[in-house]
């Protein structure tokens, strides 16, 4: 069995010896080729903005908006990585059902648009607002009452601590009007994620389109823009297909052609951060150990599941593997099943169950799991058994880039306060 040795052209033993392992390994390329091929596409009216809770990383975030995207936002935090990275205050929206008054405060201070998810933080940042002397720019999250299938975790259509129920607002004839220091301007929603299924992407937007126009006559809002979320996928296990972006497209720019004509000064707005960093990246792991236990065999590497939460399959009932193969060296032997699992003292420690690997694994070996750049280790419990955050790298034009250092014992213990109880 053949297997490339190397990740966006740099072969993968330089890139172990220069950063170690365990490692995330982003190729920038592809981070290009996945926005750009959307891009070009994709109905030249529609924003497309990138949500940096799948990979928070401030050169990530600095790529995509040199390429042209603008930022969705969760936390203070993910807010100033967008202001370091460059990007407008008026090209982020900030999100999220539990904003603080803080982050409130910031982002009316800097003119951040607001999506705002709940009538009572509509008081709030009305209030906030009025002691800044200034007009909240505010989109409403909206919680259809309709649901569409497709999606590996729906979020429209039934009880969520997301956005204000559709029925709830059709209850508020002249909401716009209420709010002396907000302007109402527009309405979200964002019915579910890991979409795999062209026509179901289509006819979320088809319907989300029509729903801010309804809901825009019966509140009394000046329509200025529509977010009809995103959730475009990534196929990760068997059986999965990855969308086809041409086909996509084929579809949806009709869809939202239709809707310019009927508005021709609203912005349209898709939100992605899974379906542009996805593909590029890959977690790399080093082999310490092999063994035999009950008839079953282990390779013991560096890294595991407090790198990589989502590879242990959470959420579903069967454990399915990531993409995941022998990366730093080329083999003849025949695939057998191998248990690859981390250092760590509990038995989910395990990247991959009964995956195809070379019969021949040995200590040393570099094992990848690919399409890993949403959603590693900042969704992961990285201080789990205290072992830290890995490194991250970051391939642009050839060159490998160092992107986050990876954590020491004095980096994790650096915050921590000791108290002398004797």
């Amino acid at each position: 069995m053949s297997e490339p040795t190397s990740w966006g052209g740099v072969p993968v033993d330089e890139l172990v010896e220069q950063f170690g392992t365990p490692l995330y390994v982003y190729d920038g390329a592809v981070i290009a080729e996945r926005f750009r091929g959307l891009r070009d596409r994709l109905h030249s009216g529609v924003e497309i903005y990138y949500s940096l809770k799948a990979n928070p990383n401030i050169s990530v975030c600095a790529l995509l908006h040199s390429l042209g995207a603008r930022a969705e936002v969760s936390s203070m935090a993910e807010l100033v990585t967008t202001q370091r990275a460059g990007v407008p205050a008026e090209q982020v929206m900030f999100l999220g059902p539990g904003k603080s008054r803080d982050e409130l405060t910031t982002c009316l201070k800097d003119g951040v648009t607001l999506i705002c998810e709940s009538l009572a933080e509509l008081d709030l940042i009305d209030e906030l607002a009025d002691g800044l002397g200034t007009v909240a720019r505010v989109v409403l999250r909206v919680n259809p009452s309709f649901a569409v299938k497709g999606s590996g975790l729906t979020m429209g259509g039934k009880p969520r601590q997301f956005g204000i129920d559709e029925a709830i607002l059709m209850e508020q004839p002249g909401l716009a009007g209420r709010h002396r220091s907000v302007r109402l301007c527009g309405f979200q929603s964002y019915l579910g994620t890991r979409f795999l299924a062209e026509d179901m992407i289509v006819e979320n937007t088809r319907r989300i389109l029509e729903l801010a126009e309804r809901l825009s006559a019966h509140l009394g809002v000046r329509l200025e823009l529509v977010d009809v979320g995103g959730g475009l996928g990534v196929a990760y296990f068997d059986g999965e297909r990855d969308l086809d972006p041409e086909l996509l497209v084929d579809q949806l720019n009709p869809v939202f052609a239709a809707f310019r004509d009927r508005n021709p000064d609203v912005r349209m707005v898709m939100e992605m951060g899974r379906y542009l960093v996805g593909h590029s990246g890959v977690y790399a792991v080093q082999v310490r150990y092999v063994k035999e236990s009950m008839g079953e065999r282990f390779a013991v590497t560096d890294g595991g599941t407090n790198h990589h939460m989502a590879a242990v399959g959470i959420g579903s009932f069967v454990k399915r593997n990531f993409p995941i193969r022998l990366l730093n060296r080329q083999s003849t032997a025949e695939p057998v099943k191998w248990n690859v699992t981390g250092p760590l003292c509990t038995p989910s420690d395990t990247i991959g169950k009964a995956a195809a690997l070379p019969g021949d694994l040995r200590p040393g070996d570099v094992i990848g799991v690919e399409r890993s750049g949403a959603y590693g280790p900042t969704a992961s419990p990285v201080y789990f058994l205290s072992h830290g955050y890995p490194a991250e790298v970051l391939i642009h034009q050839g060159r490998p880039r160092l992107v986050r250092a990876r954590d020491d014992v004095q980096s994790m213990l650096a915050a921590q306060i000791l108290h002398d109880f004797r």
